[in-house]
């Protein structure tokens, strides 16, 4: 895969690749597969006997587990090997998240201590400050913390009132505030506090441990869900933090915010798809054991209706992660060789794939609550004991939606980013959007649906939608100007559009990729797949795209834009009833998600 084309984020709206230059789950190398072996050996032998106890609050178990992970070296795999890691690279990182994902609440402690609770020392300390303590939160020795939210300052972080003042000796910074929703708050060592310096506007980010004369850290939280892990607020009572533990230059804490936020959100979008592989599991296991009328319910139509959505979009995002994970590798390589520090690269090519971390945050945690939903459903009465794995699962999922930034907030940003991008000039939104507006408003945009080789079909399909983005973008640009930002109903239109065709088009190019190495007759299921998601994604883009010209257009236009519209979200018709049942039947005889 050397030499291969790789697009900017957001790119992918105005330019297309071929199914070789992206990177698929079907290639993942040995180690790969044994780190992921290691993760889930793991939550069978530790996690899952423990999981009860953990529900029920118990601090001091979950930071022993966490320990324990730290010891097997789990809680390495991101870290240089400088510091006591392994060094791997971004695909592997996230099916490691991918693979915890599946741990219920154990996976939030752990994705917490590892990504944001680590990872803003790694990729912004200076070497001192990583040799102190990345070293020890690499193996679990130290467990990790991120202070952000406060009472009033949740989306608008940079709103938040915690005070950081030098002291006249000016040996430290004399932090006082409270921060809430604290994940791992009642155990962590080591907490990365955001807080303005003086009178500042922007923030600043500090290293503050624990033990630091001053810091209190409340009771745990009662939560709906992800019970075993400890969120709580913790308060800060002039607290001396040595000037030396100011992460990154003063002022410099909100950018390190955000691109921590990038992170978490790429990453919570692998860590739901292992969630939602669990459940797809569970549901399956259950409809293969659970007799109605005589008969297995995984014998009726309904419920292979069922599993097979299940399945379908789980792939499909699954898809989508894996292809910018590798986009991501390749970035940081990119800025390492431009002579960028190891951690900086890191984090700036993670920063890169904005939109495409939004979108996979959005829609993974959307399509998790589907799946988790569904499995409640096909346990039936079961499903609500709180005996069941899948009741927990239900409880758990519905943060993932709130976490990381609001989905309402990341909605917003795969439009905004993406229009931000291309006004830097990483690419032509603008005027390929302005030409193809034009030939829709003159009558003149064809489909050309080609109906003659399968992937050329679908490819022109997903070509189409994109045109669909494109329009939306211009005419909303073009009617709004300046107050787009505050017509946040079309926004949504739009970032779904934008979401459903890099999703289509990731799937696409999956299985594009995996006939070219196996075969046709190898991938009839997963064509299956594509059938589905393609027909069903083509009206849910129709639908927004006709919500947002509705809100935009005059009437000079719109009928012209919507004539357009039903024209290029024009598919191939699909028997979905077989499609699906042929997925769920391979579901039902593996009796586990085998794809």
């Amino acid at each position: 895969m050397e030499n291969r084309k790789i697009l900017k984020s957001g790119e992918f709206l105005v330019k297309e690749v071929e199914s070789k230059d992206i990177f698929i789950p079907e290639d993942f190398n040995e180690e790969q597969l044994m780190i992921a072996q290691s993760c889930r050996d793991f939550l069978n032998a530790e996690v899952y006997p423990n999981i009860d106890k953990l529900e029920k609050q118990d601090r001091e178990l979950m930071k022993s587990l966490l320990k324990k992970a730290g010891e097997l070296g789990l809680m390495g795999i991101s870290i240089p090997e400088e510091y006591g890691g392994f060094g791997q690279s971004f695909v592997t990182q996230m099916l490691a998240a991918e693979t915890i994902g599946a741990g219920y609440s154990f996976s939030v402690a752990f994705m917490a201590h590892c990504g944001i609770g680590t990872l803003p020392i790694m990729y912004y300390g200076n070497e001192e400050q990583r040799r102190k303590y990345v070293t020890k939160l690499a193996t679990g020795e130290m467990l990790g913390a991120y202070c952000l939210t406060e009472p009033g300052a949740g989306s608008d972080a940079n709103s938040g009132k915690t005070n950081a003042k030098l002291s006249e000796d000016g040996k430290y910074y004399v932090l006082n505030g409270q921060k809430m929703w604290i994940t791992n708050a009642g155990f962590a060592d080591v907490q990365t506090v955001f807080a303005k310096i003086d009178n500042d506007r922007v923030l600043s980010a500090f290293i503050v441990e624990k033990d630091y004369p001053g810091v209190v850290v409340g009771p745990d939280e009662h939560k709906m869900g992800i019970k075993g892990s400890s969120t709580a607020q913790i308060f800060y009572n002039d607290v001396k933090v040595p000037v030396e533990n100011l992460l990154g230059a003063r002022g410099e804490g909100f950018r390190i915010a955000l691109s921590i936020l990038h992170m978490g959100r790429i990453k919570l979008g692998a860590n739901v798809l292992g969630a939602a592989k669990k459940a797809i599991n569970d549901s399956v296991q259950y409809a293969n054991e659970r007799k109605q009328f005589g008969v297995l319910i995984s014998t009726f139509g309904a419920i292979k209706h069922k599993l097979a959505e299940q399945v379908i979009k789980t792939f499909a995002i699954e898809s989508a992660i894996y292809r910018v994970s590798k986009d991501i590798d390749d970035q940081i390589e990119k800025y390492k060789t431009e002579g960028c520090d190891k951690g900086r690269a890191s984090i700036d090519g993670i920063s890169h794939y904005a939109v495409e971390a939004a979108i996979l945050k959005v829609y993974g945690s959307e399509i998790l609550d589907f799946v988790i939903d569904e499995a409640v459903q096909i346990h039936g009465g079961m499903g609500y004991s709180a005996e069941m794995a899948v009741e927990k699962g239900y409880r758990d999922s519905r943060i993932n939606r709130i976490f990381e930034g609001t989905n309402e907030i990341n909605r917003l940003l795969v439009v905004d980013t993406a229009m931000k991008r291309a006004m830097k000039g990483d690419f032509d939104l603008f005027g390929e959007a302005e030409k193809i507006f034009d030939q829709a408003v003159k009558s003149n945009l064809q489909a050309q649906p080609s109906g003659k080789d399968y992937f050329n079909d679908k490819m022109q399909a997903i070509k189409n939608f994109k045109k669909v983005a494109l329009i939306t973008i211009h005419g909303a640009s073009k009617q709004f100007d300046k107050k787009l930002v505050h017509e946040q109903e079309v926004l949504n239109n739009i970032s779904d559009i934008i979401s459903e065709t890099y999703i289509s088009e990731s799937l696409a190019l999956r299985v594009q990729k995996m006939e070219s190495a196996k075969g046709a007759g190898a991938v009839a299921l997963y064509k299956d797949m594509l059938d589905v998601y393609v027909y069903d994604a083509a009206d849910k883009i129709a639908k927004n795209a006709r919500d947002a010209v509705y809100s935009f257009a005059g009437e000079d236009v719109r009928e012209k834009l919507i004539t357009a519209i039903n024209t290029l979200t024009k598919v191939s018709g699909v028997n979905v009833k077989e499609a699906r049942r042929r997925i769920a039947d391979k579901l039902i005889t593996d009796n586990a998600y085998k794809f």
